[in-house]
């Protein structure tokens, strides 16, 4: 299940704080085992179910990262969308995502600053009611005037 909002751009010119955009992404089996093979990072607590059930987390769980990667998205994409740069993340990892989770992951702006195009957002996924990951970004939004 992957339920976008409009993708594109929106120019620092026309930003506002409070303004705020998602994406609703359902993680499955491939997705971690794609992310597993991209990342290089075969921990076995992303891919055997066996050793998983062993842990503090008793089953198998997406990788933190892909779930930040959805933040990622929701920058690249839709706020402030095509023509970002990304200029820093902070993210702190609150629960686990597992497979079959369906993951809104939201951006919200918090702070402009005009004159060096910067736009500071506050950045959170969550599955249900449970917060998965906190944290914030600071992006370089595109101009009108640099088009």
């Amino acid at each position: 299940m992957l339920d976008n909002m409009p993708r594109g751009t929106i120019c620092i010119e026309d930003i506002e704080i409070g303004m705020s955009r998602h994406i609703l992404k359902t993680v499955t089996d491939r997705d971690i085992e794609l992310f597993a093979e991209i990342s290089t990072d075969r921990n076995p607590v992303h891919l055997d179910e066996q050793y998983a059930q062993d842990t503090i987390f008793a089953g198998r769980i997406a990788h933190g990262m892909l779930t930040a990667g959805l933040i990622s998205a929701v920058i690249g994409e839709q706020l402030p969308g095509h023509g970002t740069v990304y200029l820093g993340q902070s993210l702190r990892f609150m629960a686990p995502v597992r497979p079959g989770d369906t993951v809104r992951a939201e951006v919200t702006v918090t702070a402009i600053d005009h004159a060096k195009r910067r736009v500071t957002l506050e950045t959170q996924a969550a599955v249900g009611k449970t917060v998965v990951l906190k944290g914030e970004a600071l992006v370089l939004a595109p101009s009108r005037k640099f088009d």
